[in-house]
């Protein structure tokens, strides 16, 4: 199911472009030129609400600001990111976004690539705090998202960073092949700019560590890994 996002800028120019960036990678959105009509839409969504919110700081009427401390206010969207956009470039003015609520803050004009990176990243953040206290499993091998601890047969296994969200994502995906450009994306990000033979080499020593688990990832010739 694809995220949704509510993006919520009086630029129209500004607003188009991000909601057409937004869409290009993959998420889907509702735009709005006030922070009432996003507040009015929050409140008629009746449960569906999105997965993270897009202001403008400087706004006609409610500013973004306001609109933000609502936000935080209410139950029923405190735990939602929120991404603030502004010219408002001072440090002081960073600090008071973030203090207001803001997950995040960019200032304008920015860079489409490092705004998509920011909002992935958010929206893995929340999504990661979500699984606290969660644990996955397959076969012999265990994870506990919270200590970020890996065991095989009970045992602890060390891993790299890189190593450890591979495995989480696959394991997380085990009712399906995980293509390699997914990976790629999904771990390496928007700064990747490797071979993808990079993700093969993860692959080789995450099966070395996990020693005879590691044959539960298997290769699909031409398409990606699964592991069951």
């Amino acid at each position: 199911m694809k995220h949704l996002i509510y993006v919520t800028e009086d630029d129209e120019n500004i607003r188009n472009l991000i909601c057409v960036a937004l869409e290009s990678f993959g998420y889907q959105t509702r735009s709005f030129e006030t922070a009432e009509e996003a507040l009015e839409a929050v409140k008629e969504a009746q449960g569906d609400l999105p997965s993270l919110f897009v202001f403008d700081w400087m706004l006609p009427g409610m500013d973004g600001m306001a609109a933000v401390g609502k936000l935080k206010a209410a139950a029923e969207t405190k735990k939602i990111p929120v991404m603030m956009l502004t010219a408002k470039d001072s440090e002081l003015d960073v600090v008071a976004g973030l203090d207001g609520g803001a997950d995040d803050y960019m200032t304008k004009p920015f860079g489409i690539l490092e705004f998509s990176a920011r909002i992935r990243n958010l929206l893995k953040r929340f999504s990661d705090d979500k699984q606290e206290g969660k644990n996955l499993s397959v076969g012999d091998i265990s994870i506990d998202l919270e200590k970020r601890e890996v065991r095989m047969r009970g045992q602890e296994v060390e891993l790299t960073l890189k190593e450890y969200e591979l495995l989480c994502y696959l394991m997380e995906n085990t009712s399906r092949v995980v293509t390699r450009e997914e990976l790629l994306d999904r771990i390496w990000g928007y700064d990747y700019d490797g071979e993808t033979r990079t993700l093969d080499m993860h692959i080789k020593t995450l099966r070395q560590k996990l020693g005879e688990a590691g044959h539960s990832i298997k290769t699909v010739r031409g398409v990606g890994y699964r592991i069951s």
